[in-house]
C-alpha cells in the first residue's frame, strides 16, 4: 500500500492462478526508416513487475501502446515482445490482435507463469478518446476482455497524464486495482519530492519544451516547493526573450517556430513575481560556424545559433546546486547530442552527482544526455516520464492516480 496516496500495490493482491491485465508503457524510439526500436529501457524498466508476477505464477497479459497513428513511430508491438523475451529469458507470447478472437482464445491459453503482450492498443481508435474511466469501461475493448482479468494492474506512470481507455477504463469493472512496481517507485518517489523535499530545493529546466516552463516555475515557487529554478536551453532563451533581451534573429525565429512567443506575457509575470529566485544565463555558447564560441548575455544580439549555456553560467549554476538538498532536473542545457554543445549539460551533471543533494531527473531527452555522458546509473532516482512528471510536479496528481485512488482502496 502507497499510504499517503491510499493506492494498493501488488503487496496486498495474491496472484497465483488469476489472470492480471497490465497495463506498461513501452513506447520506445523507433528508427523512421527501418521500424526497428532505438533503445528498450522503457521494456526493461517494467520487466521487474513483470518478473515478480510470473514467480508468482499470475497468468499475465500486458497492454501497451506504441507511437501515435500517422507517425513514423507507430508499430507493432512484435519487436517488444521479443525484447522482453530476451530480457526475462523466458519466452512471451504475442498475438497481433487487442480484444478480438485471436486475442480471447489466447488469453484464454494462457497457464500459470505464462506472459502474453497484445497489439499496440492505439490501432484501436477508442483507445485514445478523453472520457472518464466509468464512459471507458462501457468500451468495446472493456467489455470484449474484462470477463477474463481477475486483477488489473497499471504500471505505466508514464502515461498516467492520459485517460485513455487501457489506462482507466478496467478500473471500475476490475475486482482488484493495484499499482505496479514501476508506478509504486514513482509515486513514492515524487510524493516526496513535491510534498516534503529537504530544502533548498533546486529546479534545473532546459530542453526544447519550452511550454510548461512557466507553469512549472510558478507552481514550485508559488507553493513553496522549489527555492530555486535555473535554466536552460530553450527555456533559457525564451526567458531571456521575455526579459527583453534580442536574442538576434535565427534564435528569434526558432522560439517562433515553436510557438513560444505567445508566452511571453506568462513569463515576464513570472520573472517579475520571482526575480530573484530564477536564474537566467550569464554567457552563451554559440555554433560560431562550426566551432564553439562563449558570448556575454550582455553582448547580444548574435547573428549565430545559441546552442548551449556557457562557462559563467555554469559557476553560478554550481553554487546554488552545491548547496542544495534536493535537486530536480528536466531537460538538458544544451544541443547535447553536438560534442562542442555537450558541455554545459556534462557539467551541470557533474554538480549534481558531485553534491550531496537527492536527485531527481526525468524526461526523453535528460535521460538521453545522460546516458550518453555517463551520468544514467549516478542520480539518486530516474523517472520514466517525461510530460506525466512535468504535470505530476504541477498538479500534484495526474487523471491515472485519481482514477486509482478511487477504485483501489
Amino acid at each position: 500500500m502507497i499510504e499517503e496516496l491510499e493506492i494498493k500495490t501488488l503487496d496486498d493482491v495474491d496472484v497465483e492462478g488469476k489472470c492480471v491485465f497490465v497495463r506498461v508503457d513501452f513506447n520506445s524510439p523507433v528508427d523512421p526508416h527501418t521500424k526497428k526500436l532505438l533503445d528498450d529501457a522503457r521494456i526493461r524498466t517494467h520487466s521487474k513487475t513483470i518478473e515478480e508476477l510470473i514467480e508468482r505464477k499470475a497468468r499475465i497479459v500486458l497492454l501497451a501502446h506504441q507511437g501515435r497513428k500517422g507517425e513514423p513511430d507507430f508499430i507493432s508491438l512484435k519487436e517488444h515482445a521479443e525484447r522482453l523475451s530476451e530480457m526475462l529469458h523466458y519466452p512471451v507470447k504475442f498475438v497481433d490482435d487487442i480484444f478480438g478472437e485471436k486475442a480471447k482464445n489466447a488469453i484464454k491459453s494462457l497457464k500459470n507463469g505464462e506472459v502474453l503482450l497484445l497489439e499496440n492498443v492505439r490501432m484501436w481508435d477508442g483507445e485514445t478518446k478523453k472520457l472518464s474511466p466509468e464512459e471507458h469501461a462501457k468500451s468495446e475493448l472493456v467489455r470484449e476482455l474484462a470477463p477474463f482479468m481477475d486483477v488489473f494492474c497499471v504500471d505505466a506512470f508514464a502515461a498516467a497524464h492520459r485517460s485513455h481507455a487501457s489506462m482507466v477504463g478496467f478500473m471500475p469493472v476490475a475486482k482488484e486495482v493495484v499499482a505496479g512496481r514501476v508506478m509504486e517507485q514513482e509515486l513514492r518517489v515524487l510524493y516526496k519530492v513535491r510534498n516534503s523535499p529537504e530544502h533548498p530545493c533546486v529546479y534545473i529546466l532546459g530542453g526544447a519544451k519550452a511550454e510548461d516552463s512557466a507553469d512549472l516555475s510558478y507552481a514550485v515557487l508559488s507553493q513553496g516547493i522549489a527555492d530555486y529554478i535555473l535554466t536552460g536551453g530553450l527555456v533559457a532563451n525564451l526567458f531571456l526573450y521575455s526579459q527583453g533581451v534580442d536574442l538576434g534573429p535565427q534564435n528569434v525565429r526558432v522560439l517562433e517556430k515553436k510557438g513560444f512567443i505567445n508566452l511571453k506575457d506568462k513569463i515576464v509575470k513570472l520573472l517579475e513575481k520571482y526575480e530573484d529566485q530564477i536564474l537566467l544565463p550569464l554567457d552563451l555558447a554559440v555554433d560560431a560556424s562550426g566551432s564553439r564560441e562563449e558570448i556575454s548575455v550582455k553582448s547580444l544580439p548574435t547573428e549565430y545559433l545559441i546552442k548551449d549555456i556557457g562557462s559563467k553560467t555554469c559557476d553560478l549554476y554550481a553554487s546554488k546546486i552545491r548547496e542544495a538538498n534536493t535537486v530536480v532536473m528536466n531537460g538538458p542545457m544544451g544541443i547535447f547530442e553536438e560534442e562542442a554543445f555537450s558541455l554545459g549539460t556534462q557539467r551541470i551533471f557533474n554538480y549534481i552527482v558531485s553534491s550531496q543533494a537527492f536527485s531527481l531527473i526525468g524526461g526523453g531527452h535528460t535521460i538521453a544526455a545522460a546516458r550518453k555522458l555517463g551520468f544514467l546509473e549516478k542520480f539518486s532516482y530516474v523517472s520514466t516520464a517525461g510530460g506525466a512528471l512535468v504535470e505530476y510536479l504541477i498538479k500534484g496528481s495526474l487523471p491515472v492516480v485519481e482514477a486509482l485512488r478511487k477504485y483501489s482502496g
